[in-house]
């Protein structure tokens, strides 16, 4: 296997983790600051991590 792409899939996954951790804490939010800034740290880190995941499993060729 390759491990540029298992480590793809890891980023993958832990910004998918991110992202459904940031929907919890936006459905459960009342608004207060410290909340928006969590909401928006989780939210900003999920998304890098699932696009640099998606990324290298993109651009990573398969070679046996």
């Amino acid at each position: 296997m390759n491990l540029k792409r298992i480590f793809g899939t890891i980023l993958t996954a832990l910004g998918i983790g991110g992202l459904i951790y940031t929907a919890v804490v936006f459905s459960n939010t009342s608004g207060s600051n410290q909340e928006v800034r969590t909401l928006i740290i989780y939210g900003v880190l999920g998304f890098v991590f699932f696009l640099t995941g998606i990324g290298l499993i993109k651009t990573t060729k398969d070679e046996s």
